[in-house]
């Protein structure tokens, strides 16, 4: 740690979405909690950024954790500590890529598409 630029397990609370800790992806040990009202607030603060690779909710609820995935604007959701299934895409959305790792999805980003029209079916 005393070499380069490496961050010990941190939280930092009380972000707001100003902040630069909000705006960034952050890759590392480090949990940012920002405060909110409402469930839509909440959606709000997610989608505010130009980032989308992964969210996370956690509730009781199963309707509310579903209607949260589905306007959480990233490539993934995780939901109450449960990982992603072997074969699931990874990936993100927005500037965090469009691109898709895992399951056929994965295989499909090494596959270019060719339309071809009047294919003879009969000829060798």
């Amino acid at each position: 740690l005393n070499r380069g630029y490496f961050v010990r397990h941190t939280v930092f609370a009380d972000v707001n979405n100003q902040m630069t800790i909000a705006r960034e992806e952050i890759f590392g040990p480090v949990l940012s909690i920002m405060p909110f009202d409402s469930e839509e607030e909440a959606v709000e603060i997610a989608n505010d950024t130009p980032y989308g690779l992964t969210n996370y909710v956690q509730s009781q609820d199963g309707a509310r954790r579903n209607r949260l995935a589905r306007r959480l604007r990233s490539g993934m959701v995780e939901m109450n500590g449960q990982p992603r299934a072997a074969g699931s895409p990874f990936g993100g959305v927005k500037a965090s890529g469009r691109a898709r790792e895992g399951g056929h999805w994965g295989l499909e980003e090494f596959l270019e598409v060719k339309a071809i029209s009047g294919w003879a079916s009969d000829a060798a």
